[in-house]
Parts: structure tokens; C-alpha cells; sequence
């Protein structure tokens, strides 16, 4: 559990892909571009919304405990998901899912569907190039601006949309960027407006 000056340090390397270190007489600039998975509780006890277990925290310790990642860094996670508790029944009947080689085919495709369009990730597509390759239908347009008013995207937080929705276009072999695709990549980005409600 970092602090939240710690986390909020976080920040620039997230965005920028460097890190900038000044000391008395020497400034210096090194990589960062980095994959950050990060893991919180819904609260400190860490049972807030369990239907198993109830929570004893206060709503104070729960705002307090929240207020631990501020809004402009969770503004640059591209992939926020709540993971509720399951019952052990259901933990039991999980069906069988695909395997690790299949999405690792699925995700080499990808990147190289990436490459050849725009020689670079998607996760780095900018400017111009974003505004090129990230464009989606009528319905997916429509969608991203209701979602824009409704949740109260900033304009990062369209940009990452549009990003992840290409990613989830490439893994399904999508040339088009379509409106499921889009409501999908919003749905990654729902627990920030809920940490922050």
C-alpha cells in the first residue's frame, strides 16, 4: 500500500513514457514506458459490495481509503475493472475459458495488425495518427458522446477510449471500428467515475 504522494508520482511516466529526476545541479531524463497492473480493495476491510460478507467500514474510511488515487491518475489507467466476490459455486462451474497459446496468437496478430497500419502500438497513436486510425462508425461516434456527457470524460480519457476500442477492433480482426467495440473500451473506464462518485 504506496502512499499517495508515491502513486501520484506515477503520473508523468504514465503519460509521457519518461522520468524526469533534478537534483542541486544536474537534471537527467531516463525511459519509463512501463506496464502498470495495479490491484486496490473496495475499501479497507475489502468487503464493500461482498453479498458474502459485510463491510464495517465507515462511509469516511471508505472516502478516505478512495481518496488515495486522485483523479488525474486514474485518468491515465487505460484498463480500470471492478472484480466482485463470487460464491463458491459459481468459482466451481467457471467454464473453461481459452487458453493462454490462443490469446497469445490472438494478441501477436494484433500487434502486428498495429505495426503494419501505423508502425507503431496503439497505446502510443498521437495527433494526427489517433485522429486517422481511431475513428469509429455513426453508432460508436454516438455512443462515445454519450458517454462523454454522462460520465464526464476528460479529454484523456476520450483519447484512451478511442485507443483501447482500436485494440479490442485489432484483437477481433476488426478493420472498422464499430460502436461494440467502443462500448466495451468504455466499460474498462467505469471505476474511475465510480471511486470518484
Amino acid at each position: 500500500e504506496f502512499p499517495r504522494p508515491v502513486l501520484e508520482v506515477l503520473r508523468e511516466p504514465l503519460e509521457s513514457g519518461e522520468i524526469h529526476i533534478a537534483r542541486a545541479t544536474r537534471r537527467a531524463t531516463f525511459p519509463a514506458r512501463f506496464q502498470l497492473v495495479a490491484a486496490m480493495n473496495p475499501c479497507p476491510c475489502g468487503h464493500l459490495g461482498n453479498p458474502l460478507q459485510a463491510c464495517r467500514c465507515t462511509p469516511a474510511q471508505v472516502a478516505q481509503y478512495r481518496g488515495r488515487l486522485s483523479g488525474p491518475l486514474l485518468d491515465r489507467i487505460d484498463i480500470q475493472m471492478e472484480v466482485p466476490a463470487l460464491p463458491i459455486q459459481d468459482l466451481q462451474a467457471a467454464p473453461q475459458g481459452e487458453g493462454s497459446e490462443v490469446l497469445r496468437l490472438r494478441v501477436v496478430a494484433a500487434t502486428e495488425r498495429q505495426w503494419q497500419r501505423q508502425q507503431c502500438r496503439n497505446a502510443q497513436l498521437q495527433g494526427d495518427a489517433l485522429d486517422r486510425v481511431c475513428v469509429p462508425d455513426d453508432a460508436g461516434r454516438q455512443l462515445l458522446n454519450r458517454a462523454m456527457e454522462r460520465l464526464r470524460l476528460s479529454a484523456r480519457g476520450y483519447h484512451r477510449i478511442l485507443r483501447v476500442a482500436r485494440s479490442i477492433a485489432d484483437l477481433e480482426n476488426s478493420a472498422d471500428l464499430q460502436a461494440v467495440h467502443i462500448g466495451e473500451a468504455i466499460q474498462y473506464r467505469r471505476l474511475a467515475q465510480n471511486l470518484s462518485a
